[in-house]
């Protein structure tokens, strides 16, 4: 049985893979797996081993636990209560400069 867990690393390992420009048939080379393997970790269907995390962490030039930040495929209330979360504790200096940073954007 699939977990959300293991669809949010899926997810966070196939962020990385194209932020680093890889094809799924080159990672999965690199990590000495069948492009099908490293589908099923993309998709949350089935984990890997502590050996291929260390050469994934390598491939992509991260530190293996930040294999694991995935957070920011929260959904849109979660973000949004973990940023109110944030900006209790931020000055009023800070609120403000975030506050520019978001209009800039979402204009």
């Amino acid at each position: 049985m699939e977990s959300k867990g293991d669809k949010k690393f899926g997810a966070r390992i196939k962020e990385l893979r194209e932020k680093n420009k890889y094809t799924q048939e080159q990672l999965a080379e690199i990590l000495e797996l069948d492009s099908r393997s490293l589908s099923r970790i993309e998709t949350g269907v089935s984990f890997t081993t502590i050996d291929k995390l260390k050469k994934m962490a390598a491939a992509f030039d991260v530190e293996l636990k930040d294999l694991f930040l995935t957070e920011h495929f929260n959904d849109k209330q979660q973000l949004i209560n973990k940023i109110n979360l944030l900006l209790k504790s931020a000055s009023l200096d800070d609120i403000q400069t975030i506050y520019k940073i978001i209009l800039s954007i979402l204009r």
